[in-house]
């Protein structure tokens, strides 16, 4: 499989630059990040939630993990300028600690989430099994369908993610997708570089990778393509809980589908897998999906 070049090309260290969150000196539970340019100028959603998820757990006590997280995106983001996240200490109990998390930009939220943390407890230990499914190397990635096509989106996806994406069935960038009615996809997925060895920045990884494909079942059980003239995306809400620790810089794989689509908004629920086939996390998003009559 091809890899993504060229000397000084470290995706995945900019993504680890743009979490390295500031702590405001007057304010203990007041951070301010930074964000990766996009090719409309609007902020990341999958950005701006592991950003949030960050904040939060600086502020939990000492080995508790986040559990789960319900997300709203309010607003659009601008990339150009800073972002502030103001964290309220809704509760630390025996086990559980809950963090409401406000992400602002011109004093107004452009995202509000709130995420619980727990220490890690003995109990019921079950998990669905992974499907059967060809396996990583078996697959084209995103540089091998795209590295060819001379446009900027294709070589933002190809060349600018800071993960590997790799799609069964073949991915729908260009074309529409004919042979799942269902919508039903499965997604290896790898961060392109190491991750430093922290439980909680692994966990907000995954929230950053998977925002760029919760919504891809809905487009391929309408028969539409990313390349789509005129179609417009927006993330409305996420949901996300980890069962187990996860590695991003190992393959996962999500198991996707899309029960319903209505009134211009799509739902995508995922489940994913490491690569020995245990459940690191479920997760659903609904966003907004407009595309032309």
């Amino acid at each position: 499989m091809t890899e993504p070049g060229g000397a000084g090309h470290d995706p995945v260290g900019a993504v680890l630059r743009a979490l390295d969150l500031t702590a405001d000196a007057q304010q203990p539970d007041v951070f301010e990040g930074q964000s990766l340019p996009q090719p409309q100028g609007r902020v990341f959603g999958g950005q701006v939630l592991a950003q949030a998820l960050l904040a939060a757990g600086r502020t939990v006590p000492d080995g508790r993990l986040p559990h789960s997280l319900h997300g709203y995106f309010l607003r659009p983001g601008d990339d150009a300028a800073p972002i502030g996240f103001a964290v309220e200490r809704l509760r630390d109990g025996r086990s559980f600690s809950a963090r409401r998390t406000h992400a602002l930009q011109g004093d107004v939220p452009i995202l509000s989430m709130i995420s619980s943390f727990q220490e890690h407890q003995p109990g019921i230990e079950y998990a669905e099994a992974m499907p059967v499914v060809p396996g990583p190397d078996e697959v084209a990635s995103a540089l091998d369908v795209l590295g060819d096509v001379d446009h900027p989106m294709a070589k933002f996806w190809a060349q600018e993610s800071a993960f590997d994406l790799r799609h069964i069935p073949g991915p729908i960038y260009l074309r529409p997708d004919a042979d799942s009615p269902l919508g039903r996809q499965s997604v290896w997925a790898r961060a392109r570089g190491p991750v430093p060895a922290d439980q909680l920045l692994h966990r907000a990884l995954l929230a950053y990778a998977c925002d760029q494909i919760m919504l891809e079942p809905v487009l391929r059980r309408a028969g539409r393509p990313w390349a789509t003239p005129g179609l417009s995306m927006a993330s409305l809400d996420h949901a996300m809980w980890w069962h187990r620790d996860v590695r991003v810089d190992d393959w996962l794989l999500f198991t996707q589908s899309t029960p319903s689509a209505q009134g211009g908004r799509g739902l995508g629920a995922a489940r994913v897998f490491d690569r020995d086939g245990a459940l690191v996390a479920s997760i659903a998003q609904e966003g907004m999906v407009r595309v032309p009559d």
